[in-house]
């Protein structure tokens, strides 16, 4: 997994900061946005194998944004996995049924959060209703 490109979406510089410290520490290679229209711009330029989104951004929120990524054929393949301090009761599963692929909170644990991104990077994207299907076809 060296070399393989995140992008961290997150506006509080001391968040963004240590994620991407970490991440690079891991040999990933970063790349940064504080808000949607520097992902907007960043993704014209290069295309992550995965994307930490902050759920709360200024001007139009990570979940506003996740559900904008979602409808670009060309990102159906990058997990995009909330990096939050969102901890109410379904704040998760909202995060998922908006197209997040994990979620992560904040503070994140960092004894723990580079083996987190490397399982989420080989569980790739979520595929909503994949295990039925698959059930399905066996019973055929």
């Amino acid at each position: 997994m060296d070399g393989t490109r995140i992008l961290v979406v997150e506006d509080n510089p001391y968040n963004l900061e240590l994620v991407q410290f970490l991440l690079e520490e891991a040999n990933f290679t970063v790349d940064t946005a504080v808000d949607a229209q520097e992902v907007r711009e960043g993704l014209q330029v290069e295309r992550p194998q995965m994307i930490l989104m902050d759920m709360q951004l200024p001007g139009t929120d990570g979940l506003t944004l996740v559900e904008e990524l979602r409808r670009r054929k060309e990102l159906d393949t990058v997990p995009i996995v909330a990096l939050t301090a969102h901890a109410l009761r379904g704040d998760r599963e909202r995060f998922l049924e908006c197209g997040c692929d994990g979620y992560l909170p904040k503070p994140i644990d960092v004894s723990t959060f580079i083996g987190a991104i490397r399982d989420l990077l080989k569980a790739g994207r979520r595929v909503h209703g994949a295990e039925d299907e698959e059930g399905r076809e066996g019973e055929q």
